[in-house]
């Protein structure tokens, strides 16, 4: 059975962030938060269909493909920083920290259009809120899991956080899948709230100092079945690095 998120409307993004740190938008409320227009979001959806193998999975899977670019948010500039690997400690990632991972970049039908600049904007605002203005360092993953092996596992770390201040989790789209109920927690504490995202352009976005997440595996409904996401994480004072 899926549980239906409790949304929220964007005004109340910061309380939430601070009360119970994360909080739920709609395709509607991101709209209204990042002034993107929804056909906007949808237009950039193609792209997930061209996403290269994720060849570090240290299980042996082959059920994630994705693409990976940098950023740097400062008040109204948005830059793309050069290419860079993605670099998680182990405190972070017991799976897959203090690797190298080098990523194709993602492509410019995605970071050109005026949607993208605007998206990371808004995040960044919403980052200055709970921690001060700031340039913020952002990394961009598109991610797809599928279930051509039977099954797809979107957190194979298991429940974790990203060692940054925020992260935003879009769900793009699923289709064909059971399972991929997204698990919320307090990290230092019994509390925590279960949830499926289920519309595209719907949004969680968690204070990752105050919580850990995870995402449960996908199973085929029918037919070979993807769960498409975007993950943004916004971290002040540089990028991570080894």
């Amino acid at each position: 059975m899926e549980l239906t998120p409790a949304f929220t409307y964007p005004a109340q993004v910061p309380v939430l962030l601070r009360q119970q740190g994360y909080a739920v938008l709609s395709p509607q409320g991101v709209a209204e938060l990042t002034g993107c227009d929804l056909g906007e979001l949808h237009a950039l959806r193609p792209s997930w269909d061209d996403l290269p193998p994720d060849r570090y999975l240290k299980d042996g899977g082959r059920y994630r493909s994705r693409r990976h670019s940098c950023f740097v948010v400062e008040g109204g500039a948005v830059r793309q920083a050069p290419r860079r690997a993605h670099w998680q400690p182990v405190e972070y990632n017991a799976l897959h920290g203090g690797m190298q991972r080098w990523f194709e970049p993602m492509q410019p039908q995605v970071v050109d259009p005026p949607a993208w600049a605007r998206l990371l904007r808004a995040l960044g605002q919403v980052a200055s809120g709970r921690k001060g203005e700031q340039p913020w360092f952002v990394e961009a993953h598109q991610f797809r899991i599928d279930t051509q092996g039977g099954i797809g596992r979107p957190t194979p770390e298991g429940a974790h956080r990203d060692g940054v201040d925020l992260v935003a989790v879009f769900l793009v789209g699923r289709e064909g899948i059971k399972g991929g109920e997204t698990r919320v927690f307090q990290a230092d504490g019994p509390a925590g709230q279960r949830f499926t995202l289920t519309e595209p352009w719907s949004l969680l976005l968690l204070d990752d100092e105050r919580v850990i997440h995870e995402t449960t595996p996908i199973q085929p409904a029918g037919e070979l079945g993807h769960r498409d996401t975007l993950v943004l994480t916004y971290r002040a004072g540089g990028f991570q690095g080894a």
